[in-house]
């Protein structure tokens, strides 16, 4: 363990959904929940607002409705949540070479590897330049938690939630976690946490004293020796500033089991698509391609198929995506398809009879110059695709006439479009017919930074000083 709190951990608070507040002025203030909108979704982020009344992610979203009616339900916008997830990371990136991204959202930052801290002053100052160049440069807040160890660091940012920061010193840490419930560590879970309650431990303290065989025995060894070594406030795991993507997959759950055999081909053809467009996005290739099926009785289904070298060939992974869907029985109806790609590697290894095989194909299907044309009884997906389901509850879209704004919503062959941006006022609505010429798709506009971001944060430093944990929250 470090002797001072170089770990930093960084959480942006609610991020989608302090993202679209931020860029759709009438949300601000709001209650807004992002994630999916059919009968099966999921809340993947709630604001603070929509908080209060109960909604917390990975919540099913009729339960949601039914908590905050009233709130703004969006669907996600990950291209526009990644624009701003690049420009916080390099932030971090400004700060240290050792920059550990657990998500779009969350990481770790090593500053004594960046020269950044080396005591708890110089660590404090850091994370406070770290929220308010996050605010400056973004519009949003996050939270920063300081520590000596990965573990401790992220605890300290959850106890900083929202908006604030939280530096545990060092040798303060078993006082501070003994009175903590056992869930706080990270690995314990719902079922963990409920065995762990049977034999009478609710809290780190417990788990401490409860000693390193007895955890075995109640959990198993490798679990129990890391319960116990969590316990004690144990935790040399470096900060790594380049984690092993392993694999590159895409995946669709959909509102309504899908019957028809040629609509399932239509889709895993689709997400094939999107699997090699996120593959050469990441600049890899890979050998071995799987699909997975989840059927209506909820069995889930995976098959593979190993290349002889790996390839970043659409029409590849397309055509093994297709041989793998041979072998599986969708008659009952399917829920979800998923279609992915692993054994990466930075290079390609082109197979060349699949090659040679849509080139001939191509000659029949009257492709020219790398461009297919799909042939008139296999429509493309999007074109397939009701006008009405194009306009999604918060995605952007720009008018001939009236300029940029959002779907607030859409129905009976109307689509209702907020017209406002981040930096206007509040603005109007106004509703239009699915297949108004003038209406169109958009991409996201960025952030604009206001005057001001940021001063608050800069100029208010660390708030109020508890035992072993300094907290601000502004």
């Amino acid at each position: 363990m470090r002797t001072a709190p170089t770990i930093l951990h960084l959480d942006m608070d609610a991020f989608y959904a302090q993202a679209e507040q931020a860029s759709k002025p009438s949300l601000r203030g709001k209650a807004v929940v992002v994630g999916g909108l059919g009968p099966r979704g999921v809340v993947a982020t709630a604001s603070y607002e929509a908080r209060v009344f109960g909604v917390h992610s990975a919540m099913p979203m009729g339960q949601a409705r039914r908590l905050a009616p009233n709130a703004a339900y969006l669907v996600p916008r990950f291209s526009f949540y990644r624009s701003i997830s690049e420009q916080v990371m390099g932030l971090l990136r400004a700060l240290s070479p050792l920059v550990e991204p657990l998500s779009l959202d969350e990481a770790f930052v090593d500053l004594e590897a960046g020269e950044a801290a080396w005591d708890n002053e110089s660590a404090r100052l850091a994370g406070i330049r770290l929220r308010a160049d996050i605010r400056r440069v973004t519009g949003l807040t996050g939270s920063v938690g300081l520590a000596a160890s990965k573990m401790l660091a992220k605890i300290a940012s959850e106890e900083a939630k929202p908006d604030g920061l939280v530096l545990i010193e060092p040798g303060t840490e078993r006082a501070l976690l003994g009175p903590m419930s056992v869930r706080t560590l990270p690995g314990v879970g719902p079922a963990t946490g409920d065995h762990l309650r049977r034999a009478g431990i609710t809290t780190v303290e417990e788990l401490a004293e409860a000693g390193e065989d007895e955890l075995v025995r109640l959990v198993g060894k490798a679990h129990g020796h890391g319960l116990y070594a969590m316990a004690l406030a144990r935790d040399d795991r470096p900060v790594v500033a380049e984690r092993e993507t392993k694999s590159v997959s895409v995946e669709d759950t959909y509102d309504v089991d899908i019957h028809d055999r040629t609509r399932v081909e239509l889709e895993v053809r689709r997400l094939a698509e999107r699997c090699v467009s996120r593959l050469r996005g990441a600049g890899l290739s890979g050998r071995t391609i799987v699909l997975k099926v989840r059927r209506y009785d909820f069995s889930t289904l995976t098959r593979s198929e190993t290349l002889r070298g790996p390839t970043d060939d659409p029409a590849v992974v397309r055509e093994a995506a297709a041989r793998l869907l041979d072998s599986v029985d969708t008659t009952g109806g399917v829920r979800l398809l998923g279609v992915g790609v692993s054994g990466l590697a930075d290079f390609t290894q082109e197979d060349l009879f699949a090659q040679a095989a849509e080139e001939g194909r191509g000659e029949e299907h009257g492709e020219r110059g790398g461009e297919e044309t799909v042939p008139a009884a296999a429509p493309r997906v999007e074109e397939a695709v009701p006008a009405a389901q194009r306009w999604r509850p918060g995605h952007d879209v720009r008018h001939a006439e009236f300029g940029p704004g959002w779907v607030q919503g859409s129905g009976l062959g109307r689509v209702t479009v907020r017209f406002e941006t981040p930096d206007s006022e509040p603005g109007r609505v106004r509703t239009f017919r699915v297949d108004d010429p003038e209406l169109e798709s958009s991409d996201p506009l960025p952030l604009v930074r206001r005057p001001g971001d940021g001063a608050a944060i800069a100029a208010a430093g660390p708030g109020v000083e508890n035992p072993g944990v300094s907290a601000g929250n502004s």
